[in-house]
């Protein structure tokens, strides 16, 4: 097994693994770094295409090392990514000061009380 391949499969794993944290994670810190996963494995992805893209070209005799497009897509991406990921940690913590949960999920609503029911009140008393 080449490098190109190994860090192929390995791109490959943190995007299977960012998608079973993004839908399977119930938190939103969880979820934010979850979605940091899939972005660090497309990132690690488009290097492999940078890294063919280039074996090629020097093998063409035209003396270049990689490919620079995926290059600057990844620098760019990188930039973008934390950003992204700044403001969405400074969201979650305003969601968490103003109201004093940091999931995203609703409560769960009130059981329906049968129709000849009297509401009770939550202090026992009725």
């Amino acid at each position: 097994m080449n490098d190109p391949t190994l860090f192929g499969l390995c791109g490959a794993t943190l995007v299977g693994l960012g998608l079973y944290g993004l839908l399977c994670q119930p938190g939103a810190l969880r979820k934010i770094l979850a979605f940091n996963l899939i972005g660090s494995g497309v990132f690690l992805l488009f290097g492999v295409i940078a890294l063919r893209g280039g074996g090629v070209l020097a093998a063409a005799g035209r003396g270049i090392d990689g490919d620079p497009v995926p290059q600057a897509l990844i620098i760019t991406g990188l930039v973008v990514a934390f950003a992204a990921t700044s403001i969405a940690v400074a969201l979650l913590l305003r969601l968490a000061e103003t109201s004093g949960r940091t999931t995203l999920e609703n409560e769960a609503p009130p059981a329906p009380s049968l129709p000849g029911e009297r509401a009770s009140r939550p202090d026992g008393e009725s």
